[in-house]
């Protein structure tokens, strides 16, 4: 595990002295190119793998890396499907407007190949469980299955949807509120909490790049 910089090394970084900045102005960037600017400085991104089910039953699995958790009262989380280049909504986003609920599937080293394999666009109504063999099992509250390997899946039912622009790449701020949580007993720790070595997550960088939580260093907060 690697120490936090000392003092003089904090100082030292903050004292940039001639740096030069890029720009980049959003009215003038070409919305395509400021998203690969976004998603390269705003890392390390968690995923969502979120499982959804059609209004006709069928599933659909597919990772998402604009997520976080909201408030734990209520407990919810939020994940964000962009419109597809052609300015559809993506498959998980139509499931969850027919049926008002989803599992959020968190992602581990171990799932990181299936999990990249269903970010493939298949035809709407083809499941990712069934092309990729990822196993499913049923959840207990709602209808979608969650992946039946993933460390932690909550189960979660619609609070809201914000759309955010329309159009190629405008967003949609999906909110659940979880209401129920499945943590594999493998991956927690002596306090009863996940043990982030054990869990073992994985989280999106630009491009094709992945990080990894295998180095960690603590920072007491000021009381």
């Amino acid at each position: 595990m690697n120490a936090p910089p000392n003092h003089s090394t904090r100082r030292a970084a903050l004292c940039i002295v001639g740096a030069m900045f890029q720009t980049l102005d959003p009215d003038t960037i070409p919305p395509r190119e400021l998203y690969q600017h976004m998603i390269s400085f705003i890392t390390p991104r968690p995923i969502a793998w979120v499982s959804t089910v059609s209004r006709e039953g069928a599933t659909n699995l597919a990772p998402f890396s604009f997520f976080q958790g909201v408030t734990a009262k209520p407990p919810t989380v939020l994940f964000c499907p962009v419109n597809d280049r052609e300015g559809k909504p993506k498959d998980s986003l139509r499931n969850v407007e027919a049926t008002g609920e989803f599992v959020v599937n968190i992602v581990d080293f171990a799932h990181a190949a299936p999990m990249n394999a269903t970010s493939a666009p298949l035809p709407y109504g083809e499941s990712e469980f069934e092309k990729f063999g990822i196993a499913s099992t049923a959840s207990t509250k709602v209808k979608p299955p969650r992946v039946a390997t993933a460390p932690v899946a909550l189960e979660c039912v619609l609070h809201q949807i914000v759309r955010v622009g329309e159009g190629p790449l405008g967003g949609n701020i999906v909110i659940g509120r979880i209401v129920l949580v499945h943590i594999d007993e493998r991956v927690r720790g002596a306090d009863g909490l996940c043990d982030p070595a054990k869990l073992d997550t994985i989280a999106r960088l630009g491009g094709d790049g992945y990080a990894r939580t295998t180095e960690r260093f603590t920072v007491v907060r000021p009381r």
